[in-house]
């Protein structure tokens, strides 16, 4: 099966490069030829996922990326894992795209102990079929990816050297609450899906709710020094269904106490979609950030770094990923700014 699985996945990164659809669109970022399934080590059920790994890493040990889903669709929405999988091919990483029991509206999923287990034996699948560098394994997610991505480096430190997440839910009670709001940017059916997820809502099944929530396990991260780069479009809450406060928070909680936002300046950010004078970023050039989503606002602190950029409910994934190839598990997060970069913003799926 190892042999096969390599094997049918660099055939279908040739036959998929380049290729032209119907009407002149580019077809999926990849085949299904790289859908394997992944027995959960939790409940023993078959998992489908995501997994491609160069030719090298028959003989040497190559970085492995995770890329995670958003909230609402499943595996088979490939446009998720097509960064991932693209730098993935570029680079020569190995790269899974597990399915973390789907959309976040059932128990198993929203970050359901059946789902975390998930990404664990993902990772392990790769290391179990190919030749994988335990000291470079990231994972990277916007959104619902986001989410997952700050629970991953909460629930199981050990093994990550670097996460980025875009948009991340960090509170999922707060996060009911701001969905059933009336306004512009908010979606009531996201709390309808954590309902159904908790088995009831926040006042009725607490527990629940705190135990999918990054903010209850992201001090483990940071007792680890886990890098960790987080990053939001100031418009999210409005021009999105993410607040900004829930990734400012993630960032306060991993960084020192002198280097975090206070909450009236996090209520302003989200009121009035501007950040106040005192907190407006001047500092050096970051080549992935330009007029098109230049940052508003950075702080960086510990192993944290967040940014605070001109755009909606969005990443950048160029950003992110020249972030994670700097970082080695076990040593201080590698803040430095490359000379040259370019990045993009990449509208997330709800």
């Amino acid at each position: 099966m190892k042999k096969t699985a390599i094997a049918l996945a660099c055939a279908a990164m040739v036959a998929t490069a380049g290729a032209k659809a119907k009407g002149g669109k580019q077809n999926e970022p990849f085949g299904n030829e790289l859908l394997v399934q992944v027995k959960s080590s939790l409940d023993g059920t078959m998992q489908p996922c995501w997994f491609w790994a160069p030719e090298k890493a028959k003989t040497e040990a190559v970085p492995l990326i995770v890329g995670l889903h958003t909230w609402s669709p499943d595996y088979r929405t490939k446009a998720n894992y097509a960064p991932a999988f693209k730098y993935a091919k570029e680079h020569g990483w190995a790269m899974v795209g597990p399915n973390f029991r789907g959309p976040n509206q059932t128990p198993p999923a929203c970050g359901g102990d059946p789902a975390v287990q998930d990404i664990v034996d993902a990772v392990n699948y790769a290391k179990s079929h190919t030749k994988i560098d335990a000291k470079r394994v990231y994972i990277a997610g916007g959104s619902g990816g986001g989410h997952m991505t700050l629970l991953m480096a909460g629930r199981h430190p050990e093994i990550w050297a670097g996460c980025v997440a875009f948009c991340p839910i960090t509170d999922l009670a707060r996060w009911h609450a701001d969905s059933i709001l009336n306004h512009p940017g908010r979606g009531k059916r996201y709390a309808t899906m954590m309902e159904g997820a908790c088995g009831g809502k926040p006042s009725e099944k607490p527990e629940e709710y705190r135990h999918r929530s990054p903010l209850t396990w992201i001090d483990n991260a940071a007792k680890a020094g886990v890098p960790i780069y987080i990053a939001t479009g100031i418009h999210d809450g409005w021009r999105g269904s993410v607040p900004v406060g829930h990734a400012i928070r993630a960032y306060n909680a991993l960084a020192e106490e002198k280097d975090r936002i206070a909450e009236s300046d996090i209520k302003a950010i989200e009121d009035t979609q501007k950040v106040p004078d005192a907190l407006k970023y001047d500092g050096p050039k970051d080549p992935f950030y330009d007029s098109r989503n230049r940052i508003h606002l950075r702080r960086t602190s510990r192993n944290v770094r967040f940014t605070l950029f001109e755009g909606g409910h969005a990443g950048n994934y160029p950003a992110g990923f020249d972030f994670l190839s700097r970082q080695v598990k076990g040593k201080p997060a590698d803040f430095t700014l490359p000379t040259k970069g370019r990045g993009d913003q990449s509208a997330l799926t709800k």
